[in-house]
C-alpha cells in the first residue's frame, strides 16, 4: 500500500489489466458451471464465493495472458495464489437455511462488513487471526453497477489501534490463538458510527486496492433489472510470511 492507513485506492483503466480481465472472465464462465465448484454457491445461489476458484497460474496469468499493469508493478508481488472469484446474482443476498434473522439483516443493512483473515473458530465461532494478508486486490471482470465492493473510510486506523492493543504485547507466532471476537466487534461498531461508507464500483481494466485492515463488504443487489446477469470480480489476498507484518506500517 502506498500510504499508511489509506483504506483504499482506485487505479485507473489500464489496457494490460483489461486484457487480463477479459481472459479471466472467460475462464470464470467455465468455473461457474463446473460441478467441482457447485458447493461454493451460497444464499440460494445468489452468491458464488469462489475461494481459490480462478484458474490463474502462479505468475498470475490466465490462459497465457499475463497479469500486468500499474497496480501490479506497484505491489511487486512475485507469486500469486489462485484468486477468489466472487460473483453475485440478482436478488443477492437471499436468506439461506440456518441463517438467523440477525445474520441476514446484517448482510443486507451492513453489507456483511468484515476484516479479512479473522475467521470464526470452534462451535462458538470465535474470531481469530488465521490468515494475515498483505493486501486485498480486486480486479473487476465484467461491467455491472450491482453489488459493488463497499469500504468504510478511516476503518483501517481504527482496526489497527484495536488490534495493536490486543496483540501488541504477544508473540506474533501466538496471535492466531488469541480470541479477538469482542475487540473486533467493538472496533467494527466504532467504524459504523464514525466512518463514511463508500461504494466502489469499478470496470474491467480498473483495479481496487484495499488496506488489509480495512472494514469492507459487498452491497446487496439493487433493482430488478438483471443486466448483466451477474457481477464478477477476482480478489487476490497474498498471505504474509511473517504475521507480525500484519500490524506493521504498510
Amino acid at each position: 500500500m502506498p500510504e499508511t492507513f489509506r483504506d483504499w485506492q482506485e487505479f485507473a483503466f489500464d489496457d494490460r489489466i483489461a486484457h487480463w480481465a477479459k481472459a479471466a472472465d472467460a475462464a470464470a464462465t467455465g468455473v461457474l458451471v463446473d460441478p467441482v465448484h457447485a458447493a461454493q454457491y451460497r444464499y440460494r445461489k445468489t452468491w458464488f464465493v469462489g475461494v481459490d476458484a480462478l484458474p490463474n497460474a502462479p505468475d498470475g496469468s490466465v490462459d497465457g495472458i499475463p497479469l500486468e499493469g500499474e497496480v501490479i508493478d506497484a505491489l511487486a508481488q512475485k507469486t500469486w495464489h489462485q484468486a477468489q472469484l466472487s460473483v453475485t446474482f440478482p436478488g443477492y443476498p437471499k436468506q439461506m437455511s440456518g441463517e438467523s434473522e440477525g445474520q441476514h439483516r446484517f448482510r443486507i443493512k451492513r453489507d456483511a462488513a468484515h476484516v479479512d483473515g479473522l475467521l470464526p473458530q470452534g462451535p462458538n465461532r470465535r474470531r481469530h487471526l488465521i490468515e494475515p494478508h498483505a493486501f486485498i486486490l480486486g480486479l473487476p471482470l465484467n461491467t455491472s453497477a450491482h453489488s459493488p465492493l463497499v469500504v468504510w473510510e478511516g476503518s483501517a486506523a481504527i482496526m489497527h489501534t484495536a488490534f495493536q492493543d490486543a496483540l501488541g504485547a504477544h508473540d506474533p507466532l501466538q496471535w492466531s490463538r488469541i480470541d479477538l471476537t469482542e475487540v473486533y466487534q467493538a472496533a467494527r461498531r466504532q467504524c459504523f458510527e464514525t466512518c463514511r461508507r463508500v461504494e466502489l464500483p469499478a470496470k474491467p481494466g480498473e483495479a481496487l486496492l484495499l488496506h488489509r485492515l480495512a472494514l469492507h463488504g459487498v452491497a446487496p443487489w439493487q433493482g430488478s433489472v438483471p443486466c448483466p446477469q451477474s457481477r464478477r470480480i477476482a480478489y487476490f489476498r497474498p498471505h504474509l510470511a511473517d504475521p507480525s507484518d500484519w500490524l506493521a506500517a504498510p
